[in-house]
């Protein structure tokens, strides 16, 4: 049963995730910062009344204590929707790590990193933009005032540390475009550069590297400007065993 509900809320996420750029993901932070007021509180005990059941007040969401009137999206979240499991609770994690268990389905967000807490803002700025926002849940990101705690500070500087990531691995791709590559299980590989590879439009080819990122122990294929010295001499890359230098093409052996 837990595999087919999570089959079905992992079609959901699909569709309904969308993608934010830096800029948008600030903005929630503005939106929902500490200086603003922080609306209505509510406790645990109240939110998990708001399930959409017969009877329930309404239809709520907590995602990193920010609660959101999801009754618009009654199919979704009320009974029988394959949402339903998020309702009158905060399951942020769950946004992010697709475990849909009972201990999944929690607001501990420790352990995140920088990549999946960017990814968790991406559902806040969905939220923010679809839904009204009711107020604050008074727990694990908001004191009995309002106030953000420190695990929500600390979520804030991983975003910041994420979006420094993201920004860094942006511009490293357009200065080291990903190959082309194709495989097959019997015969090897090959990965190969052209003016476009990696999605990124230019007027020069390039030869395959590997490149290894800092802390990284795998490596993956960039074209390196075999005019340019300073790329060609980067510690970080290698060379394809067997390939020539200033090929643009190169066999990888099973």
């Amino acid at each position: 049963m837990c595999h087919y509900v999570a089959a079905v809320v992992a079609v959901i996420v699909a569709a309904f995730f969308v993608s934010w750029d830096r800029e948008s993901v600030t903005s929630v932070l503005l939106s929902f910062g500490a200086s603003g007021p922080p609306g209505r509180l509510l406790r645990e005990d109240e939110l998990c009344r708001y399930r959409g059941e017969t009877g329930s007040p309404g239809l709520y969401l907590s995602l990193l204590g920010h609660v959101f009137d999801v009754s618009k999206g009654r199919r979704h979240y009320g009974p029988g929707g394959g949402y339903h499991f998020f309702a009158g609770k905060d399951a942020s994690r769950a946004f992010v790590t697709g475990d849909f268990s009972e201990t999944g389905l929690t607001d501990d967000v420790s352990g995140l990193t920088p990549a999946q807490v960017v990814a968790l803002y991406d559902w806040l700025a969905f939220y923010q933009k679809d839904y009204r926002s009711v107020g604050k849940l008074i727990g694990r990101f908001y004191s009995d005032s309002g106030q953000p705690t420190e695990a929500l500070r600390h979520m804030e500087a991983t975003l910041a540390e994420g979006l420094k990531l993201k920004a860094q691995a942006e511009a490293d791709s357009k200065h080291f475009p990903s190959c082309n590559s194709e495989w097959s299980a019997t015969a090897g590989g090959r990965v190969w550069c052209s003016t476009q590879s990696g999605g990124v439009h230019r007027n020069w080819v390039g030869v395959p590297r590997k490149l290894y990122l800092p802390g990284s122990t795998g490596s993956r294929c960039v074209c390196v400007q075999s005019s340019d010295p300073t790329q060609m001499e980067n510690p970080s890359l290698r060379e394809y065993e067997g390939c020539p230098p200033l090929s643009d093409s190169c066999t990888i052996q099973n």
